[in-house]
């Protein structure tokens, strides 16, 4: 099997949709030999912020010198990013050759009257083949949706990672706050700490209920962990002090105040491991791997002159998230937005919160059979009283945006990550980045 026939055989299983439940990815899994069960892992569910949380303590733990696996959903260029060790995706041919074995083990389900797995538990079982088959020390596993339910949920975690939860995906995981939480809390495993970014009241009364029933010790992060020292559009510098755990000027190289806390979400997570299971993760190995951490496409400045920002707003939470990092590193500037949104999202909250901001906006169609045609965008945008028009190809948006711009200008490629994901490959070409 090619990694072509690998990805078309891979991406044809969206036919048979999205199933939540864990009884067809154990069974596959276990026809692989039960390759998570050898895997040591750190599991990160949230709304928001469980890529960036994932990708800090992955880079933490692979500064202190560990083999670290990372799996993340959904990818942003290439599908080989969902699956990396130590930094560096899964190449082709591993994927070629894991999809393959993998196929047979379907077929087998499928002669033994099983239901064919989904897009995302074939990902998932080729994610932990590969960690297994790698030997890695830790796994940093993100949730794909929700947690309870969700196909990653099959693994034993030495510590499970709850970050913001709010409103997302209301037609699967309920729409009421308590029932989104305790689909989150899902992750949590009886007896195995539980690390917690602050919550909104009635999410965090979920949260600690499932902790305490099944006994698993809970550390709450605190909007007082983290202070401010100084920040601007190469990353942000603050104090973090918790307990007995103290540091003076941390860096991160990402943008929005949102990331401190969530930078405190992956210090208190190492901090755990470090203290529950003696695993030797040094001061400068956190100091050294918050500072290194790289997470794309999320209040990604790509360019200068003009500007040109990338984040995957692709919810309220979201899009409030950019719009206050909007006002602030770039007060006063004429912003020129580039918006894309999956019809299955709260269109409308997404752009009261980004609309206003903008002086222009470029309605366009993310590369998903989910996304809302531009035209349905535009009609809404026209209601705010804002200059904007709709072109449906992505490059074609990005150039006439791009055009558009003065030196002093910002562009901002935002709503969806499927649409940030091919502007990113298009303004690689033009500007030269990585």
């Amino acid at each position: 099997m090619r990694f072509d026939e690998a990805l078309e055989y891979i991406h044809n299983t969206l036919k048979f949709g999205m199933k939540m439940g864990l009884e067809n990815v154990s069974y596959l899994l276990r026809l692989l030999g039960n390759p998570h069960k050898r895997l040591r892992c750190i599991h990160i569910a949230g709304t928001n912020g469980k890529g960036s949380v994932a990708a800090m303590t992955s880079s933490i733990l692979s500064e202190a010198g560990y083999k670290v696996g990372l799996f993340i959903s959904p990818y942003l260029e290439d599908f080989c990013e969902r699956i990396q060790i130590n930094g560096v995706p899964i190449s082709k041919n591993d994927v070629a050759r894991i999809t393959e074995l993998i196929k047979t083990k379907v077929d087998q389900m499928i002669s033994e009257s099983h239901s064919h797995p989904t897009e995302f538990e074939i990902v998932t079982a080729i994610g932990m083949y590969y960690f297994a088959e790698q030997n890695v020390d830790y796994a940093v596993i993100e949730v794909g949706l929700g947690g309870r339910l969700d196909a990653t949920n099959v693994i034993d975690p030495l510590i499970s990672v709850i970050t913001s939860v709010d409103y997302d995906h209301k037609e699967i995981l309920g729409d009421t706050l308590s029932q989104i939480a305790y689909e989150k809390a899902g992750i949590i495993k009886k007896g195995r700490p539980v690390i917690v970014y602050p919550q909104q009241q009635e999410a965090m009364n979920v949260i600690r209920q499932v902790c305490l029933e099944r006994n698993s010790p809970l550390i709450e992060v605190s909007n007082d962990d983290v202070m401010l020292v100084n920040d601007s559009l190469d990353g942000q510098y603050f104090d973090y002090h918790k307990g007995q755990c103290n540091f003076d000027s941390l860096f991160i190289p990402l943008l929005g105040n949102h990331q401190l806390l969530n930078a405190a979400t992956s210090i208190a997570a190492v901090i755990t491991l470090r203290e529950y299971y003696y695993i030797n993760i040094s001061d400068k190995a956190i100091r050294s791997g918050l500072s290194k951490t790289k997470w794309p496409g999320r209040l990604e400045l790509v360019h200068r002159m003009p500007y040109v920002l990338l984040d995957g707003a692709h919810n309220p939470q979201g899009a409030h998230s950019l719009a206050i990092a909007l006002n602030h590193y770039f007060p006063n500037k004429r912003i020129i937005m580039v918006l894309g949104i999956l019809k299955d999202k709260e269109i409308e909250k997404i752009l009261s919160e980004l609309i206003p901001l903008a002086s222009y906006i470029i309605m366009t169609k993310p590369d998903s059979p989910r996304a809302a045609s531009p035209d349905e965008l535009l009609s809404i945008a026209k209601e705010k009283n804002v200059d904007n028009i709709a072109i449906e190809d992505i490059k074609q948006a990005v150039q006439t945006a791009l055009s558009m711009a003065n030196a002093d200008d910002v562009v901002v490629i935002s709503g969806s990550l499927y649409l940030v994901g091919k502007a990113r490959t298009y303004l690689k070409e033009v500007y030269n980045f990585k």
